[in-house]
């Protein structure tokens, strides 16, 4: 088919494309479902075929991608799953496996291409590290480590930048089988210790100050603060990050050396060797945590096994990529988009770890880096590149970004505007991948496909092995409807375990209760028969209810923030004494534009012409400000519970804690 007549069909479908696929076939995937198809005796002629078999054979599929991905191991699986069993019964993958994960990811360990760059807000200098370096540098930190008693199952935490340190110290820890953890300097002491304390660690890393949005903020008081929450501690590590050693006093803070001195304990003639413990697929490498914006934060245990060969099939299937990618991934160390990104080494990409502000000292930051390094993978949120868009840039006039081929986009839905916006103002011939998934799964569900179109507002397609459907409150898998983005089938990076939930009571509460025997996500979606492209809607528990019409709050936020005068908004339900329902919208004002009747009635009278009369809210009330997560995810469940009465918990899991305060007291929605 013509792109001619292929748009003249999209258009009639109500389709938008893009971006599509040069044709040629010589993709990874394509090379990939070649292969499948030629050991199974199967004819897969496209992206839904091979989709349709790795969930319905999954096991085949997993063992297939295993040989594909060339997957670093010392003893060979026994089986692949035990498919008797279920997703709710959260079954051993690759049973009777042996292997490390730091050893795939260091397995160009001989090259002298470079590993890692290191830029930081405000310095022109970026610093370069090498596989063989890298290599190097995670010997000596794991020889530290194992002499002051580190060993598997252990937990290493770091509460630091996004930096090369934060690479070789986990790096470190997963060649000895210690399980890694880690938090950004802009958590606050509770956050950190409402997440740290759950999980006992034995050492941690930390710097003395940062840099962020162009001041400096000191890091040791609250660094003290949580050593001396964290009873278990024996060691702590201050590395000098923005000062010099001899001007950083660490005597308060309890069993704390500098970097230096504590890999000297590592030193040795000859140098030390890097020794990967040989472990099953199962063994717990990293702990993550849920927001915990609603309650105690969640701690994920996720399997090294697990976590590399997804990553693996994300990075080699669906990004295409190859050892000669540069991505820089702008993230924290508090965000699951580090230990994504970081696995990359594991292909032999290079890593662009940024620290500091996107927007300092200049909104053009991060392009700025695209060019100097020859970025070919941005990764971003959509609420970047909104801000992008309301500053009026245009990069595709400003800089080069000819390495550039991808950019990828996740924390919130994006919106259809800024597929405009990255195609009219930024490269014309650039994947956009919208990608989704959570913490939950420390990678996604669905998202880009180099083999596929990019229509205008969707993620392009479920990804491959994953047995993603939308249900419907009666639990019926519904095409072109609303609804509950489930899981059914088992996945190698599900957690295997919460910490400290002996019982697996938290577990099967968190994903299990809606649907029994199926993951349900806690997300509101909708797949596209025409494409089979998903949009997101928002988070499920966020949905809207009124008169029995349900929708997520990213359609309306969808229509709202199109609207120059708006440079924010919040969507949320509150309930009346009887338990009617009643859509209230928070608008934020852009920079010189003020809150009126005439913007309230567009405003509706959009929501009404776009979506119906039922969606447009009951109330629209101005706000000066809206909270988010430090990840940059909007927190509407504890602005509901705020307007109810109810407490609002772990407040330090929120960048703008102050701002949830002002929805306690908001006359307009008192009597209702």
């Amino acid at each position: 088919m013509s792109k001619e007549l292929r748009a003249r069909q999209d258009e009639i479908l109500g389709c938008h494309v893009m971006w599509e696929p040069d044709g040629k076939g010589n993709t990874q995937m394509d090379r990939f479902r070649a292969a499948v198809s030629a050991a199974h005796g199967l004819a897969l002629e496209n992206y839904n075929d091979l989709y349709q078999w790795s969930v319905e054979s999954y096991s085949d599929f997993w063992a297939e991608f295993w040989k594909f991905s060339g997957i670093v191991y010392s003893r060979m699986y026994d089986e692949v799953v035990d498919t008797s069993k279920g997703v709710a019964d959260i079954p051993e993958w690759f049973r009777g496996s042996r292997l490390n994960y730091a050893e795939n990811l260091l397995r160009h360990g001989d090259s002298g291409r470079t590993a890692l760059y290191a830029a930081r807000e405000g310095k022109e200098e970026i610093a370069k590290v090498t596989f063989k370096e890298l290599r190097q540098r995670v010997a000596l930190f794991a020889a530290a480590m194992r002499k002051m008693g580190v060993r598997k199952a252990d937990r290493v935490v770091g509460y630091l930048p996004n930096s090369v340190h934060a690479v070789e110290a986990m790096l470190a820890a997963a060649s000895i089988g210690a399980i890694w953890s880690s938090m950004s300097p802009d958590f606050g002491v509770n956050g950190v210790l409402d997440r740290f304390s759950q999980i006992q660690p034995k050492l941690i890393f930390s710097v003395e100050a940062v840099v962020y949005n162009g001041k400096e903020h000191g890091h040791l008081d609250k660094l003290q603060q949580v050593v001396e929450g964290l009873s278990d501690l024996k060691k702590v590590v201050v590395i000098p990050y923005i000062t010099s050693r001899d001007k950083i006093d660490i005597s308060k803070i309890p069993n704390a050396v500098f970097l230096d001195d504590f890999l000297a304990t590592g030193r040795g003639d000859p140098a030390p060797q890097l020794e990967f413990e040989q472990l099953p697929f199962s063994h717990p490498l990293f702990i993550m945590y849920s927001s915990g914006t609603t309650g105690a934060p969640k701690c994920m245990v996720h399997s090294a096994g697990g976590t590399l060969i997804q990553h693996l099939k994300e990075f080699s299937l669906h990004g295409d990529m190859t050892s000669s990618d540069v991505i820089l991934y702008y993230t924290t160390v508090g965000w699951m988009m580090w230990n994504w990104v970081v696995s990359t080494l594991a292909i032999g990409a290079a890593v662009v770890l940024y620290d500091g502000s996107p927007l300092k000292p200049t909104p053009t930051v991060l392009w700025d880096l695209v060019d100097r390094l020859g970025v070919t993978i941005l990764g971003t949120s959509a609420k970047w590149l909104s801000e992008l868009e309301k500053k009026n840039l245009k990069p595709a006039e400003t800089h080069d970004l000819r390495s550039l081929h991808t950019i990828l986009s996740t924390s919130s839905p994006l919106q259809a505007q800024s597929y405009e916006y990255v195609y009219s103002c930024i490269k014309r011939d650039v994947l956009l991948g919208s990608i989704s998934g959570g913490t939950d799964i420390i990678s996604c569900f669905m998202g880009q496909n180099p083999t596929l179109p990019v229509y205008k507002g969707e993620i392009q397609a479920r990804n491959l092995g994953m047995a993603v459907e939308v249900w419907n409150e009666q639990g019926v898998a519904v095409w072109g409807e609303s609804g509950e983005l489930v899981c059914t089938k088992p996945f190698p990076s599900q957690p295997t375990h919460f910490w400290n939930d002996e019982t697996g009571t938290k577990y099967r509460k968190s994903y299990f209760c809606k649907f029994p025997g199926v993951w349900a996500h806690g997300d509101y979606c909708r797949i596209n028969p025409k494409t089979g492209g998903i949009v997101m809607l928002g988070r499920s528990d966020g949905t809207l209810n009124p008169n029995g019409v349900r929708f997520g709050s990213s359609e309306i936020y969808h229509i709202v923030e199109a609207f120059e005068e708006v440079t924010d908004s919040l969507c949320i339900s509150q309930y009346s004494k009887d338990g009617e329902e009643r859509v209230v919208l928070f608008l934020k004002m852009a920079s010189g534009h003020s809150f009126q009747p005439g913007l309230v009635r567009r405003v509706q009278d959009a929501i009404r012409a776009g979506l119906s009369a039922r969606h447009v809210p009951s109330l629209v009330l101005e706000t000066k400000g809206i909270p988010y997560t430090l990840n940059g995810k909007k927190v509407e469940v504890a602005v509901k519970r705020v307007i109810a009465g109810e407490p609002a918990e772990n407040y330090a899991a929120l960048s703008n804690p102050e701002t949830l305060d002002w929805y306690r007291h908001v006359p307009e929605l008192q009597g209702f």
